[in-house]
């Protein structure tokens, strides 16, 4: 099993190093992390099942997947630490939903599929780094 810890913050020559050895996908989630904690958000990968979460992150896929007959739009939210799906059912686009924006949400999480899941979350777009 993996520890989802984060490794502690280095300053100096020490941190200087571990940075620069670190991929740009680390760097990317790590920032991506700090946002989300700066933000008051949870980290998606410490959401359990059943309870209310405000997590934030940047959205990476945007589809339009029908869901009963009915359109639903969903969204996959990374924060840096998993990715959860964020689905508003009867929506076919909401403005400022798309790929790469930076989004605040808030809601119910549920497990579908193996998946993190929030239905019809509350919303906050968030201005760009």
């Amino acid at each position: 099993m993996t520890s989802t810890a984060e490794p502690p913050k280095r300053g100096g020559l020490r941190g200087f190093f571990s940075r620069l050895a670190s991929t740009q996908a680390e760097l990317e989630a790590e920032e991506l992390r700090e946002d989300a904690d700066q933000a008051g958000a949870t980290p998606i990968v410490s959401c359990g099942g059943r309870r209310r979460f405000c997590v934030a992150g940047t959205l990476r896929t945007v589809t339009l997947r029908p869901r009963g007959g009915a359109p639903a739009l969903e969204a996959e939210l990374y924060d840096g630490s998993d990715v959860i799906d964020l689905v508003w059912l009867g929506r076919r686009k909401i403005v400022g939903i798309e790929p790469g924006r930076i989004v605040k949400a808030e809601g119910l999480v549920s497990m579908q599929d193996g998946r993190k899941v929030m239905f019809n979350p509350r919303y906050e777009l968030r201005p760009g780094a």
